[in-house]
Order: C-alpha cells, then sequence, then structure tokens
C-alpha cells in the first residue's frame, strides 16, 4: 500500500513527483538553517533534529549569534558548528529549514541563503506551510542546479477512513497530550527506541514534519483536507502492521480551540490500543491562545480515552511529564504524584529515561495476546 509522502520538485522540468521513504535519509551533510530564529520555541525543528539525527548534521547556519557550537546556542547536538554563512560548509549536501514559526511562513531574507544553497548544489528541505514548489525562482534554481525541492507537509491524500482491522499482536500506542509543543514526537520516538533496544519489533510512525525529517516517512497530518485525515492515519498504520509495535506521534490537543479535529481525526483514524498522556507542568493556559486555560488533567484524558473507544478499545499505559521548569527534587515529586493520580508508571523521558513507558507498552501487547483476538477487536 502506498503512503502519502512528501513532495518533491526535482531538476527534469521541475514536476512535482512523489517521494520515496528513503530520500530525506540520503543527506548525510545536512545544514539546519535558522538564521535570527534561534531559540526554544521557533527552532525546535532544529532542536530534534540535532537530538536525532546528530550524525547526519554538519553545522547549524545563523549569522546573528556569537555562539559557536550548536550545544551553545540550542543546549543539544555538542560541538556541531554554528557557522554564519554555507562557504564555511561545502561538503553539505541539503538545507534544512529548522525553524517552525506561527503561520508556516518563511523569512523573507531567507530567499537569497535558498538560492544559494541550490546553487552549491544542495538539497533543500522544508517542512513549512509555505511550500518551496510553489515558488517559481526556487523551480527554476533546482532546475538549474540539478538538485531538489522536498516540501514534507504536501500531499495528495484523498481517501476516506475504511474503519479497518488491525492485524492482531499489532500494538499501537499513540502520544496524546492537554495542548500544542509539549513533547509527545520525543515520548513516541524514546518509547521506540527502548523498545528496538530490547530486541523488540517496534516503528515510529511520524504525522508532522519534523518526524518526518527525523524518520524520512510519514503522514503531514496538519496538511491534510478535513475529510481525509482520518483516512491518511489509518492508512499509515495499516501499512506498517507488519511491525509489532507501532508509536504514533500525536499532534494538537483534543481540547485546543484551533487544532481539535487534528488530534480526533488521529485517534480515530490509527485506532490506538494504548495512549501515553504527555503534559508539560506549569502549562495552565493553551499555547497562541494565552486567554484560554486549559482544561483539568483527568477531566481531559477522560475525554481523550472516551473518544478513543468509540473507534476501538484504548487504555491509558502510561504518562509522560515535561518538567523542564522543575528542579530534579521537584520533578520526582511530580512524576511520583501523577502515578498516583493516573495510576499509571510517569516519567519524564528527558531526565529519567523512557523505561517505564516501555515495559508499560510491553505489558500492554502481553495482556492483548493473552485476552486473544477478539479483544482487540475494533468496535463497529
Amino acid at each position: 500500500m502506498n503512503i502519502p509522502q512528501p513532495i518533491v520538485s526535482a531538476a527534469a522540468g521541475g514536476q512535482a513527483a512523489e517521494l520515496s521513504a528513503a530520500a530525506l535519509r540520503q543527506h548525510h551533510q545536512i545544514v539546519l538553517l535558522t538564521d535570527g530564529f534561534s531559540t526554544p520555541f521557533l527552532a525546535k525543528t532544529a532542536i530534534s533534529m540535532l537530538r536525532y539525527r546528530t550524525a547526519d548534521i554538519v553545522a547549524l547556519l545563523d549569522s546573528t549569534t556569537p555562539a559557536k557550537t550548536t550545544s551553545e546556542l540550542l543546549g543539544v547536538g555538542g560541538d556541531l558548528p554554528v557557522v554564519g554563512a554555507l562557504s564555511e560548509v561545502p561538503q553539505a549536501d541539503a538545507l534544512y529549514i529548522g525553524i517552525a514559526p506561527p503561520g508556516g511562513k518563511l523569512p523573507p531574507p531567507w530567499r537569497a541563503i535558498i538560492l544559494e544553497a541550490l546553487s552549491r548544489g544542495m538539497d533543500v528541505v522544508s517542512g513549512l506551510h509555505d511550500f518551496l514548489t510553489d515558488d517559481a525562482e526556487y523551480v527554476q534554481a533546482a532546475q538549474a542546479s540539478g538538485r531538489q525541492l522536498i516540501d514534507v507537509r504536501r500531499n495528495r491524500f484523498k481517501s476516506t477512513a475504511e474503519h479497518r482491522q488491525f492485524r492482531h499482536g499489532c500494538v499501537r500506542v499513540h502520544a496524546v497530550g492537554h495542548d500544542c509543543s509539549i513533547g509527545k514526537m520525543v515520548a513516541s520516538l524514546e518509547v521506540q527506541r527502548g523498545l528496538a533496544a530490547a530486541g523488540e519489533d517496534a516503528k515510529f510512525l511520524a504525522t508532522g514534519q519534523t518526524g518526518i525529517m527525523i524518520s524520512g516517512e510519514g503522514v503531514p497530518i496538519d496538511c491534510v483536507v478535513s475529510d481525509f485525515v482520518n483516512g491518511a492515519a489509518e492508512q499509515l498504520a495499516y501499512a506498517n502492521q507488519h511491525h509489532d509495535y507501532l508509536l504514533i506521534e500525536g499532534q494538537g490537543s483534543l481540547t485546543h480551540p484551533a487544532f481539535s479535529a487534528v488530534t480526533l481525526g488521529l485517534l480515530h483514524g490509527c485506532a490506538p490500543d494504548g495512549l501515553i498522556y504527555c503534559y508539560e507542568v506549569g502549562r495552565t493556559h493553551v499555547k497562541g491562545l494565552d486567554h484560554v486555560a486549559i482544561p483539568d488533567l483527568s477531566r481531559q484524558l477522560e475525554f481523550i480515552l472516551s473518544a478513543a473507544n468509540f473507534r476501538h478499545p484504548c487504555r491509558l499505559v502510561g504518562v509522560a511529564i515535561n518538567t523542564r521548569v522543575l528542579s530534579a527534587e521537584e520533578a520526582a515529586a511530580e512524576v511520583a504524584q501523577a502515578e498516583q493520580l493516573f495510576g499509571v508508571p510517569a516519567c519524564d523521558v528527558y531526565r529519567d529515561g523512557a523505561d517505564k513507558l516501555v515495559q508499560a507498552t510491553r505489558a500492554l501487547r502481553q495482556s492483548i495476546l493473552a485476552q486473544g483476538p477478539s479483544a482487540g477487536a475494533s468496535q463497529s
């Protein structure tokens, strides 16, 4: 089954074509572009790339900072250099747009950098809503240099969900949360890594631009036409059901006034067996909507579980807490409190590792296998 992939504008005529799952993984000399936008809020794509594709990155480009390394600038990436110009990294094979600003627009001053990258024989990869392949000057430059423009959010998905039955033994665990940008992708990636390290057959399924840049495939769910969101999520999971575990990246929040539709579409499309509930300590109001309070965590979780179970039997397996604003002692107390409140293992995957969530996910599969195929059958 074909999974919707990012779109590439290749040199041959500049025509858009489906990008294979391996295309993004062929880049091993990447420059991350965050020029003038190197903050934790705006540069979260670069930060995640530095964490999960460290070996494939040669530099980060920001001419506005005195920082010499990415660790100094963003707290990750070790001694990878921060450069002020592409001429400092002549070996680079790709330029990745490393920011995710509100509205998804490319900063106008970056046009010259993108055109220079193409002229230097570099592919350019973007996860923004502002598509490279819609810009005639970029397409012409890509044609002239024989390089690719890759818009990871662009897709042609036009299939509705079919309420498919998934293979018994393919356990789907989906990260949900109380708001945007709290660590749902990281929780899924860390659990997948932990399962793989334990010898399990587990795959991370990306549903956002950063996850796609990291893994090389996935569905940019927030850029799928609304009628087809459930279908895109269902097809992504169904095409990967030969794996024993699917860790499915979450998006938005079911109570977010702007993004709840995408969250519900993922819940009903991937039909999870289990949920990892993510929240950030100290986050009291919706990101981007400071006048909107985040609902009580327990009430919100009850709502999420209810919505999920209308599609498929689903339970909470663990809680991933973002404790970045707390001391180590305060974080430990928060974890203990969450375990008491929710009755499942909890941790901060950054501070503590994901072992608790890995074991909870393995226990979920063992329970489902022991109950037999009928226990995991989707409800009609």
